[in-house]
């Protein structure tokens, strides 16, 4: 669940392998990683698509790299299964959602919460890979707030459900600049403002990585689709779901509370309803940027 906030109410790429002589040797050959800038060290060996195998019979879909979709899937994770942590440092009361923590700083105020994490996500990735001009997200109110002119020292003047934007600082393209711009989306946006900037995907079986499960509303949640997987033989699809929500928290993949056995996976053919441990969606709830 969200409460929309404000004043507007609210890789690396996958290892390959090569044989050295007669010897069937695997060695990993390291490429450049994926930037994920809020860390100090980026670990292969800990991240969505490495950590969380997939069930028997099913393997990956396939991912370009550079896209979107590999970056997601190439999310780090938090060693083990830690708690998951509120931006105060106190515990989340319910500690039974979760099957894993994304390894991404929630920030020491109530904003990133479940709408705004997903403007994090891809935000952040738009960001790693010089997409500036992308990077967009509509407040609450209508009013589009562009990094591109946050870049250039604008900076926005809100009174009631007015927005004026007026250059009063430097020009700064830095990351610690890009995350003021991000707190300050996290303030004015919220569930209601992205569903509309998202678009509906007309039929559940072409979900793609990336896609977005969103109620709009005060309050209204969102979940990301972070990977997803295909049998072969039968075409069957599978997909994981991450999420923050409310008060503002860790990142994390959520377990799968109607099938144990298959968890944290989800059967893409779920039904009219997909039931995660906090919230309920319909299949008419998938959207995309």
């Amino acid at each position: 669940m969200e409460g929309d906030k404000g004043l507007f109410c609210k890789s690396t790429i996958p290892l390959t392998f090569f044989l050295i002589g007669v010897f069937a040797f695997a060695i990993p050959i390291f490429s450049e990683p994926y930037s994920y800038p809020w860390l100090e060290e980026y670990k292969e060996s800990e991240n969505i698509l490495n950590r969380i195998p997939t069930p028997d019979g099913y393997q990956r879909i396939n991912s370009d790299f550079g896209t979107f979709e590999d970056w997601l899937r190439h999310l780090p994770l938090k060693k083990g299964k830690p708690p998951v942590y509120l931006f105060n440092g106190e515990r989340k009361q319910n500690q039974k959602a979760h099957f894993a923590v994304i390894n991404m700083d929630v920030g020491n105020r109530d904003l990133q919460q479940c709408a705004d994490a997903v403007i994090r996500l891809r935000a952040e990735y738009l960001y790693s890979s010089g997409k500036f001009d992308s990077i967009h997200f509509r407040f609450t109110s209508g009013d589009n707030a562009e990094f591109r002119k946050w870049v250039k020292g604008y900076r926005p003047l809100i009174k009631g459900n007015k927005v004026k934007w007026v250059r009063s600082a430097r020009e700064d393209s830095s990351y610690t600049s890009f995350r003021k711009y991000l707190n300050m989306v996290f303030m004015y946006a919220g569930s209601y403002s992205l569903s509309l900037e998202l678009h509906k995907v007309k039929e559940i079986k072409d979900m793609k990585i990336g896609d977005v499960f969103i109620e709009g509303g005060f309050p209204g949640h969102a979940v990301i689709v972070v990977d997803m997987a295909i049998n072969r033989e039968t075409g069957k699809k599978l997909f994981l779901l991450a999420q923050s929500y409310m008060p503002a928290q860790d990142m994390h993949i959520l377990k799968n509370p109607m099938n144990s056995g298959l968890s944290p996976w989800y059967e893409l053919e779920f039904g009219k309803i997909l039931y995660t441990p906090e919230w309920t969606f319909s299949k008419d709830d998938l959207k995309r940027f």
